[in-house]
């Protein structure tokens, strides 16, 4: 950690807090919500409102992170995370929550989310050396992984057993000390730039800057396949997996134990990316993370045998998590900082926009197809943007790209 830097250990310290506190809100809220109401689609309201800010709010908030100091709109964005939790902790101690005050509550919380995120992926450049960056966000990827996946789901579950008000209450506080530890951040996190446009105008330039830069926009739809396609495919893999008339015929318990499985595999992946980066180069590594990411969807369907699906899984969690750590840490490389968090937020918009319509277009697809259409859909336009953005990365027309930037890492290693 020495040489990443004391401002990155307070952000890394933040950003497990954060994501525990995350973890917590997004599998309590939905938990809350079935003490109110047992409609499937008004408990389904709790994910929605955990989502939309980031279709609403992606692109300002890039612009703002553009134009402030990047610390302080983390500062800012606990902050108010904090004071909105603790608003709606006192209503459900004094017996006034109901589904509607813990669905605003969840989306205004989550409002915060977009410009806290959204400033700490713009702001880890300019805390760490460029040489460290990959190895930063493998850091960083990781504690998110052990915060949602490992520590909070499991937390809420507990606090919506023993004390409700709790699953609203532990994460405000989270957030709240989350903040304070930013303060230690050294300097100030403000992006060199000249005299601030309208922001229509800076969210115009991002999104002309993305769509110009051959790779950039090449890596940004592929990974909107990938992870269109992947939000398809695990949709319905339940179905498939769980159940007495399923081909692999598991207990809830069982895909439960594949969750876990896959998580302690990501947490894998996060630490080992930064030495796929160093053997391959950043970019064929993610590139060849992701062929075999993708190939691994096939295992379940042509052989659904339990411990073959739980070896699956690692490989799942191994190479999405390592593939995640050097794309991010590439685009970090490749956009200019007074555009980061501009460029980062389009490229979200794009990479992880079609998530809910893949969900849904998988379900109706094993409607009216069946299950293994859907396995196989998925598996073919995962490696078909694979192929895509392989394309690009291993047989580059030419390393400059009409924005005048040289992209760095894309054929062989650094």
């Amino acid at each position: 950690m020495s040489r990443l830097g004391r401002s990155f250990g307070f952000l890394l310290s933040s950003t497990a807090l954060s994501n525990l506190a995350d973890g917590v809100l997004k599998v309590g809220a939905p938990l809350m919500a079935v003490s109110f109401t047992r409609s499937p689609a008004l408990v389904a309201l709790a994910g929605a409102a955990a989502t939309l800010p980031w279709l609403l709010l992606a692109l300002p908030a890039g612009a703002l992170v553009d134009r402030l100091d990047r610390r302080r709109i983390m500062v800012a964005a606990n902050a108010a995370r904090a004071a909105v939790l603790a608003v709606a902790t006192a209503l459900a101690a004094l017996g006034l929550m109901n589904l509607w005050v813990l669905l605003a509550a969840v989306f205004l919380a989550c409002v915060s989310e977009v410009f806290a995120d959204t400033s700490a992926q713009a702001a880890l450049p300019m805390a760490v050396p460029e040489t460290e960056l990959t190895r930063a966000n493998g850091r960083v990827v990781g504690v998110q992984i052990l915060g949602n996946d490992f520590a909070g789901a499991p937390l809420a579950g507990l606090l919506v057993t023993v004390l409700p008000a709790a699953v609203l209450g532990a994460p405000g506080l989270l957030y709240g000390v989350a903040g304070l530890l930013l303060l230690g951040m050294r300097g100030r996190f403000l992006a060199p730039r000249a005299a601030p446009r309208p922001v229509a105008g800076e969210i115009t330039e991002s999104l002309r800057y993305l769509w110009s830069h051959r790779f950039l926009r090449t890596l940004a739809l592929s990974a909107g396949l990938i992870n269109t396609a992947g939000a398809a495919y695990f949709g319905v893999l339940v179905l498939w997996v769980v159940g007495d008339g399923s081909p692999m015929g598991l207990a809830p318990s069982g895909y439960g134990l594949m969750l876990t499985v896959f998580a302690v595999g990501a947490l894998a992946g996060s630490l080992v990316a930064g030495r796929a980066g160093r053997l391959a180069g950043d970019a064929p590594a993610f590139v060849m993370l992701w062929a075999v990411c993708a190939l691994a969807h096939l295992v379940p369907v042509l052989l659904p045998v339990p411990w073959l699906l739980y070896a699956t899984a690692v490989v799942w969690g191994v190479s999405g998590a390592a593939a995640n750590v050097l794309v991010i840490s590439t685009r970090q490389r490749i956009i200019p900082g007074e555009l980061l968090g501009r460029v980062n937020a389009a490229y979200r918009l794009l990479g992880m926009g079609g998530m809910p319509l893949g969900a849904a277009l998988g379900g109706l697809a094993g409607e009216v197809a069946g299950l293994p259409a859907v396995f196989a859909g998925a598996t073919v336009v995962q490696l078909l943007a694979v192929c895509w953005i392989g394309r690009v990365v291993f047989f580059p027309t030419s390393k400059r790209v009409t924005s005048g930037v040289t992209i760095p890492d894309i054929t062989g290693s650094r």
